[in-house]
């Protein structure tokens, strides 16, 4: 995927701006090694957003990450895996959220916020505060599945 750079202030913007889910199709929670990209949309209709759902042959690994303009990351949280280590050196441990920063793209990782996600070990509970992280307001219709 090309990276594309754009500034602190636009990210930030596009990260608070509240996203709807583009029509009424019902998802299926993806299986292990299975993906699904799903379209949301701004309130305004001016911008467009996918939700990414992606689960690893392993279990527990998996990311959910929010993107823009189809190919910026603004939000990523990656779960079951190994720590991340940032561009100062510092390690986080998994899982973490990644927040686009200017200059870096999503290459910076952070400790999930407790005040925002209730239970990480809950994978169908961090999905739901994911969203809502994310200001998806009108979420997308998600069957929950065997696999979570």
């Amino acid at each position: 995927m090309t990276e594309i750079n754009i500034t602190q202030t636009e990210a930030d913007f596009l990260i608070s701006m509240e996203k709807h889910r583009q029509d009424d199709t019902v998802w299926d929670y993806p299986g292990l090694a299975e993906e699904i990209e799903i379209p949301l949309i701004s309130s305004d209709k001016k911008e467009i957003f996918t939700l990414d759902i992606w689960r690893s042959k392993i279990t527990l690994k998996g990311r959910y990450q929010n993107r823009s303009r189809k190919t910026v990351v603004l939000l990523r949280l990656e779960f079951g895996g190994a720590p991340h280590r940032n561009p100062d050196d510092s390690e986080i441990a998994c899982p973490h959220l990644h927040i686009y920063r200017e200059g870096y793209a999503d290459k910076w990782a952070f400790p999930v916020p407790e005040e925002h996600f209730s239970n990480v070990n809950d994978l169908w509970q961090t999905l739901i505060d994911f969203m809502k992280y994310c200001n998806i307001t009108r979420p997308p219709q998600i069957i929950r599945g065997l696999w979570i």
